[in-house]
């Protein structure tokens, strides 16, 4: 089995969904579950189909983040994996949403940081074993990290 490392490849003006699926409707089933969410979101969505055609299915509403998603895909190349790509939302704004679709299994990350997914291939086919998001700690917040953490939330209206 071999390892490799797959650096996610977007603008930094996006967030990423990556999780895992099961059926080929993925694609239209995460479309409705993103337009419905977010009125004017804009994305693009890619599935790597495990069976039959095998077959990077896709959809979305900007076709530079669907081509995004597509390219990405592509090289991740993981058995029933999807990826999201997306402008005017967040994460916190789909991920409800997406967890209802019936036949997604898990979701390995929900980030606007940089990403890279862990793949293994046996030579049959390949799985996500993992992904890096973001960056490792510095340190611990400390009172004043805190009051700012506070401050930010109320200010961007997630908290009141």
């Amino acid at each position: 089995m071999e390892f490799q490392t797959v650096t996610v490849e977007r603008p930094e003006d996006t967030n990423v969904v990556i999780g895992q699926s099961h059926f080929i409707k993925t694609v239209e089933d995460v479309y409705e579950a993103m337009v419905n969410s977010v009125p004017g979101v804009k994305f693009g969505v890619a599935f790597c189909e495990s069976s039959g055609p095998c077959l990077i299915r896709h959809t979305g509403t900007d076709r530079e983040l669907e081509e995004m998603a597509v390219a990405n895909a592509l090289r991740i190349a993981a058995g029933h994996t999807f990826i999201v790509i997306m402008r005017i939302a967040w994460p916190v704004n789909v991920l409800g949403a997406l967890r209802a679709v019936p036949e997604i299994c898990g979701i390995f990350c929900a980030t606007a940081n940089p990403v890279s997914v862990i793949v293994a291939d046996d030579g049959q086919g390949r799985g996500i074993m993992g992904v890096i998001d973001g960056l490792k700690p510095r340190g611990v917040e400390g009172e004043a990290d805190q009051r700012e953490r506070h401050a930010f939330l109320r200010k961007i209206g997630y908290k009141q």
